[in-house]
């Protein structure tokens, strides 16, 4: 989970409420956590910057292409260092994500089944009661992704797709641990294409979900990532610009996501 918020600031401040250690939650790490107001005041001079060719590859919109290029000449003005690098298993992330993805919602919306807890929708038969409280209770894509993911659960196809999704998914996070032995932080577009109308792809999810690529990379490495406002295309349509951070590395992309916004990277 991540906050929304309308400046780099507030990103921080709500990111300093709810990041650490709850002691109800077994699942939460121990890691210290800084002062994210502070951090975000630190020089960005000197700073490695990492620039994936990978994902600067044909089917970017030109658009997009141009104004995240000109985000990263503003990161360079105020002292970065910019860094060549590769991420050579990017083109897998989607089909790697779809798959993990679906198959973790297939295990733990499990759950909702009307009897414990959520949405109930009574029935005469334990079945009908199953059956009604699942159909009213999703929407058209969680149920399109329950049914994927128990596909690639199922026993035919377990070690076909889920388990070498998460070979895969390995390989991915192995891209960032060696890209963070060299550089910083990692500089990517946001999405391949403008903001499209809300609905707009719902008929054609694999469209929707290609959309996804260069954000999905982060969540399958296991590291912090933020998009920031980057100017606006010749349409009108904003483009965002996202930093990625090795693990608990929030402090980082922060400062330099703040930098980025005092300098005027929004209005580029």
């Amino acid at each position: 989970m991540g906050p929304f918020a309308n400046n780099v600031r507030d990103v921080a401040r709500i990111l300093q409420t709810i990041a650490g250690r709850d002691p109800n939650d077994s699942t939460s790490s121990t890691a210290p956590v800084p002062t994210y107001a502070d951090e975000i005041q630190k020089p960005v001079k000197g700073l490695r910057i990492g620039i994936p060719r990978d994902y600067f590859a044909e089917g970017m919109d030109s658009g997009i292409r141009a104004k995240v290029l000109a985000g990263i000449d503003l990161l360079k003005k105020l002292g970065c260092e910019p860094v060549d690098i590769r991420m050579p298993h990017t083109d897998y992330a989607i089909a790697t994500y779809y798959i993990i993805a679906t198959a973790e919602a297939s295990s733990n919306l499990a759950r909702y089944d009307g009897v414990r807890y959520g949405l109930r929708i009574e029935d005469p038969t334990l079945l009908g009661m199953y059956r009604k409280t699942r159909g009213a209770g999703f929407g058209p894509e969680v149920k399109r992704r329950i049914v994927l993911g128990t596909y690639v659960l199922s026993a035919g196809y377990y070690n076909a797709y889920y388990v070498k999704g998460q070979k895969v998914r390995a390989l991915i996070a192995q891209d960032f641990r060696d890209a963070f032995q060299k550089v910083d932080a990692i500089v990517t577009p946001t999405s391949p294409i403008p903001a499209f109308r809300l609905g707009e792809k719902s008929n054609d999810p694999l469209q929707m979900y290609l959309a996804d690529i260069y954000t999905v990379t982060g969540s399958l490495a296991g590291v912090p990532g933020i998009s920031v406002p980057c100017g606006k295309t010749s349409d009108g349509l904003p483009v965002g610009l996202q930093l990625f951070g090795p693990a608990f590395g929030e402090a980082r992309i922060l400062q330099l996501a703040h930098a980025f916004e005092q300098a005027g990277g929004a209005t580029l």
